[in-house]
């Protein structure tokens, strides 16, 4: 099976952005993006306007890239035209996409307000059945098989190294399956929101009495009479 892309979205060493591959679909939606069609006696293919600058380039690319995506073309994007991506001083062109994606989860979790908002974060990781722990432990364990493969004694020594990284993993995950519940616990109850306040005010509010005079309005008690000075009967 051809693992080719149905699109390819690229900057040409002379500077225009475009696309080639698709069906009639990939057209109507590459125009939708703001492509233009660009056409010889033998071929054709679509290009962005020019002098729009790089940065508009960059993101009408990138928002074509996600809509082929969407409706499920594969699409080969120009790492130089993804506004996507994130870039290091190690990574400038941000192609070490899945590192990246951590580096984004770690950057929300320097940010976060809430011990609430901070536990959510690191559940993404510890959670036991879909977080980054139990993942990249089964990416090891996929290894250890790719490199045992080779049949030789440099892919077995390679294969226990990858063993040994899938069951740290196990352990550390297990060591860490309530740590978003413990995150959560460290700063104060979640706040009621105003649909639940009221809830629980109808809930809990006295009934309204009927038939009783109000407190404020019950008469006083007459004092005793009192002989007045320098008065007898």
């Amino acid at each position: 099976m051809s693992t080719t892309p149905d699109v390819v979205i690229t900057r040409e060493p002379t500077g225009n952005v475009t696309a080639e591959g698709g069906d009639e679909l990939a057209f109507t939606l590459l125009k939708r993006a703001g492509f233009v069609i660009e056409t010889t006696p033998r071929s054709f293919w679509y290009r962005l306007p020019w002098d729009m600058g790089e940065q508009r380039e960059n993101q009408m690319a990138s928002h074509a890239a996600r809509m082929l995506s969407a409706v499920g073309y594969r699409v080969e994007l120009d790492p130089g035209l993804d506004v996507s991506r994130i870039a290091t001083p190690t990574d400038p062109l941000g192609t070490r996409v899945y590192g990246q994606q951590i580096l984004s989860l770690t950057d929300q979790l320097n940010g976060a307000e809430t011990y609430a908002g901070a536990a959510d974060l690191v559940e993404h990781v510890v959670d036991p059945d879909d977080g980054v722990l139990v993942r990249l432990g089964e990416f090891f364990e996929a290894a250890a098989v790719q490199a045992n493969v080779a049949d030789i004694d440099d892919g077995w020594d390679l294969s226990h190294l990858f063993e040994d990284a899938a069951s740290t993993l196990a352990s550390l995950g297990d060591d860490l399956r309530r740590a978003g519940d413990q995150m959560r616990a460290l700063g104060p109850p979640r706040k009621r929101s105003w649909k639940e306040g009221v809830a629980s005010y109808y809930a809990t509010a006295p009934s309204p009495r009927t038939g009783a005079t109000p407190a404020s309005e019950e008469p006083s008690v007459t004092p005793p009479n009192t002989p007045r000075p320098g008065r007898s009967r």
